[in-house]
């Protein structure tokens, strides 16, 4: 039973790192990623469909971020998109592929940003100590219906706290890779 708390418990928490990871790499730190247009939409002959569905994104140097479009067509409604969705991006268009430049980052704005990462990590140390919190919660009670006995509980109490640690430790490590990227020029 102490097996699954912890289990369900780590799966949780991992989607919370994950999903901290998803919006980390949407963060404009000056490098080119495609990661910065993957959540761009497409108009498709009259559906939304992500830009990967409908071009080849590649990064050919740290600056830029190229896009070539399967059918030349759709040059025109990528870009259209790309300025749509608002990431502070303005793409070059020459009718067969389209360049975004990143801008160079000011120090000031680098600083905003490590801020900011450093916000999003906390959100994220919050969550995986709500998890651990439901988790205490579920020993407890499994404690009171005589589920579990005192040592048990006392063992499980502790392994999910190893587990936390483990978790919040994991959340540093991606935060501080994450601000040095973003401090480096």
């Amino acid at each position: 039973m102490s097996k699954q708390i912890i289990d369900s418990m780590s799966l949780t928490m991992d989607k919370s790192i994950q999903s901290l990871q998803k919006d980390l790499v949407k963060m404009r730190t000056g490098r080119a990623s495609a990661g910065l247009v993957e959540p761009v939409h497409v108009d498709y002959y009259g559906s939304s469909v992500p830009l990967s569905q409908v071009a080849n994104i590649t990064t050919p140097d740290a600056r830029t971020i190229q896009i070539v479009a399967w059918e030349q067509s759709m040059c025109a409604a990528i870009e259209k998109a790309i300025l749509a969705a608002n990431i502070g991006v303005t793409p070059q268009n020459d009718g067969k592929v389209i360049r975004i430049s990143m801008p160079a980052l000011t120090e000031d704005r680098r600083k905003e940003m490590a801020k900011q990462i450093k916000k999003m990590g906390e959100d994220a140390k919050v969550a995986i100590r709500n998890v651990r919190r439901e988790g205490n919660e579920e020993v407890k009670k499994q404690e009171k219906a005589k589920v579990l006995s005192e040592d048990e509980a006392k063992k499980v109490t502790d392994q999910v706290q190893k587990k936390t640690d483990e978790k919040i430790a994991e959340v540093d490590k991606i935060i501080s890779a994450k601000e040095k990227e973003v401090l480096t020029l």
